[in-house]
């Protein structure tokens, strides 16, 4: 379990982000620590996608607004700030259709960060993906890439891991799989933020959560505090 005393391993101080000239967010704030899974809901367009491109360097954001260990990070390239540690698993899951499952994992490791995470590591924690190493990412089923996707993050030995909708267009069978595989990434240490459809996994997975309305933070608190009727007035403004 995450220690409530130590310091964030992320915060987000007021961040405004913008796509063009329209605005996303709006002075969104919050915390990650150490070991934690946070969940970040919210209707579509409430601004969850771009909180985590803003945390991942995808999206331009004031220095001082995204502080990772203490070190201002805001702004940075993307391949910067995955060299500090935040792997992003995009949404949609970006695999490299021309490569084969190994291969698309493999460039995680790019980076070659020291780390708990190796290629037999991900295929024990995914052992269909040992047995379908060879094949084209193309020829899995949507879990299973969703798996690769997650375990390609994981090579690169991330301290905080971004999960952009990870149970999109997933059976609730094969959700309930993936989600299963989490405690172990958080055993190793790792920090998850979970920006989820599915709110009641998430809640499940995560110890804090966030619910954004309108690229405004609605409501904030440890999972098992607060109520469905707290969370569903956030959720939908009401």
């Amino acid at each position: 379990m995450p220690d409530p005393s130590a310091a964030p391993l992320l915060a987000v101080r007021g961040l405004d982000a913008f796509y063009g000239d329209i605005q996303a967010l709006f002075g969104v704030s919050m915390q990650v620590a150490p070991g934690e899974a946070v969940a970040v809901i919210g209707a579509n367009g409430a601004g969850k996608s771009a909180l985590l491109k803003s945390i991942a360097g995808l999206l331009r954001a004031p220095r001082d607004a995204i502080v990772c260990e203490g070190e201002p990070i805001g702004g940075m390239a993307a391949f910067a700030v995955a060299a500090r540690g935040i792997a992003l698993v995009p949404e949609g899951r970006g695999l490299f259709p021309s490569l084969s499952v190994e291969e698309n994992l493999m460039i995680g490791g790019q980076l070659k960060r020291a780390g708990p995470w190796s290629l037999q590591r991900v295929f024990e924690l995914f052992p269909v993906l040992a047995e379908r190493r060879n094949l084209p990412s193309t020829a899995l089923s949507g879990g299973q890439q969703q798996m690769v996707a997650l375990g390609r993050a994981l090579m690169a030995n991330p301290k905080l891991l971004l999960c952009d909708e990870i149970s999109l267009g997933l059976a609730p069978i094969v959700v309930r799989d993936i989600y299963a595989r989490l405690p172990a990434i958080l055993a190793q240490g790792t920090s998850i933020i979970l920006v989820e459809q599915d709110i009641v996994q998430a809640l499940k997975a995560a110890q804090r959560v966030y619910c954004l309305q309108e690229g405004r933070v609605a409501l904030e608190g440890a999972t098992k505090a607060l109520t469905r009727e707290q969370i569903a007035a956030a959720y939908f403004g009401v």
